[in-house]
């Protein structure tokens, strides 16, 4: 099979030389020309890993660094307020085909790929909870519909455990899903985003005509694709990623491992940046205002039938305007189409327009000056301020260590401050409140209710 992507032509060198491209359990060896720069992949996957040990002999430290840095690293991201897509209209395709039997993701690429992807539908809803998710398969050059969309993460749960007693066969189509894709998402609100993410395990596709005006109708009816390979870069997926994302690139990458790969379809459920072609979009639609209700949740005397499934229930909701009743929330009314939610969805959907802004490292003399011994959010001691003589003096392991933690993006000291209140924060904290709460503890126990304020001045004059 003839290369498709260009990166890896042979520009007429005479030696080539060998090369792994796999960072996984079964590693596989290919020529590559001499001279040629690799790709970021390539060079994370033969990247090897040097500790050094401490001055007990032991290595307990520098790994503990080196986890620290890679959560540290998962969370430094760009905190600017950006305008964002918060209602999505998501449709995830899985590689169904023969490729995804490999072992080199344990237990096999289509086991794991499931794992992760019931992972991904209970963390999507909850980012996005007023969003639309629909999953769909590639096998035996089809596009096959593994669940409908929808916004209950049940039922795509439901759908992937089935898909675990099935074989993967054949060979994968990407025309064939965008296709599918396409005619799914058409029909979709303007007012929301139109987002395919394809999870490609093969290194080709089997399609029956000319993928490029695919390509062009995705992005005629603004769609945007994002793939995840498992394999190897391909040069139609780069492409595709490129054409239908405004001429970005990052849309498109390879996961070297099991844990880049959970990183790399966690990362999806952050709603992504609407682009400029977007916005004029929006000032086009005539629909200014996007009508929404709020129902309440009642309980009947006598099981009656739901609108959405059919099925005799006595709870459920009641639509604001032909009170239609459904069963969960969120949902799209079948009757009248109205988009039903309560107001706990719409808020947690907020953050994403106005994420905590990132923490900083705290330096030794940073927390000799505070003073801090324990973390505010789960009090949980710091590790010791050493004086300042015996910092002055440093022994070389500590500073070799002090330096690898700050190379790594770690603090030296194992503090985490919040510039707006001061406090201190351990690593799991930093993590929890980035990526659950979205609030700090800190800035929010200063927060006084209305009034309070007032009444202590009142009741101190």
């Amino acid at each position: 099979m003839a290369h498709s992507d260009p990166e890896y032509d042979d520009h007429g060198a005479d030696d080539d030389e060998d090369v792994v491209v796999r960072g996984r359990g079964g590693r596989s060896m290919a020529s590559r020309p001499k001279g040629r720069a690799q790709a970021t992949w390539e060079a994370a996957a033969s990247r090897n890993w040097e500790l050094q040990e401490g001055a007990d002999g032991s290595i307990e430290g520098v790994l503990g660094g080196l986890e620290e840095a890679g959560k540290r690293k998962r969370l430094l991201k760009d905190t600017t307020p950006l305008q964002r897509g918060i209602i999505r209209h998501t449709l995830l395709v899985l590689d169904l085909s023969d490729a995804m039997n490999e072992k080199d993701l344990r237990p096999t690429r289509h086991l794991l790929t499931i794992t992760y992807t019931i992972a991904f539908v209970r963390e999507y809803f909850e980012q996005n909870p007023i969003s639309q998710l629909g999953i769909l398969g590639m096998r035996e050059g089809l596009a096959i519909r593994v669940s409908d969309m929808s916004g209950n993460p049940n039922d795509h749960i439901t759908a992937l455990k089935q898909l675990r007693s099935t074989e993967p066969k054949g060979n994968p189509s990407l025309q064939n899903a965008l296709d599918m894709a396409r005619a799914a998402l058409y029909h979709t609100p303007s007012h929301g985003t139109r987002e395919v993410v394809i999870v490609l395990g093969a290194l080709l596709t089997s399609d029956p005509g000319d993928i490029h005006d695919t390509i062009k109708a995705c992005i005629r009816d603004r769609i945007r694709v994002r793939i995840i390979g498992l394999a190897a870069q391909m040069h139609i997926c780069a492409e595709i990623c490129r054409k239908t994302n405004g001429g970005d690139e990052n849309y498109y990458d390879v996961a070297i491992d099991e844990v880049d790969y959970r990183q790399q379809l966690m990362a999806i459920t952050t709603p992504p940046v609407l682009r400029s072609t977007d916005t004029e979009a929006q000032k086009n639609n005539q629909a200014a205002l996007l009508m929404m209700g709020f129902p309440s949740r009642i309980v009947e005397e006598k099981a009656t039938l739901c609108a959405c499934h059919g099925n005799l229930t006595r709870g459920g909701y009641l639509c604001s305007r032909c009170k239609a009743k459904v069963c969960n929330l969120p949902a799209t009314c079948p009757t009248c189409d109205l988009t039903l939610i309560l107001s706990t969805h719409l808020a947690r959907s907020y953050h994403h327009l106005f994420p905590l802004r990132n923490w900083s490292e705290v330096s030794w003399r940073r927390a000799r000056q505070k003073g801090s011994t324990q973390c505010y959010g789960c009090l949980s001691g710091f590790p010791p301020v050493p004086a300042q003589q015996e910092v002055a003096d440093g022994a070389e392991h500590d500073q070799a260590f002090a330096r690898t933690k700050r190379a790594e993006g770690a603090s030296e000291s194992s503090r985490y401050e919040c510039e707006t209140c001061g406090n201190h924060f351990c690593i799991d904290c930093d993590v929890f409140c980035h990526e659950v709460v979205h609030n700090c503890p800190g800035c929010q126990s200063r927060a006084r209710l209305p009034g309070a304020q007032g009444d202590g001045e009142a009741n101190g004059g």
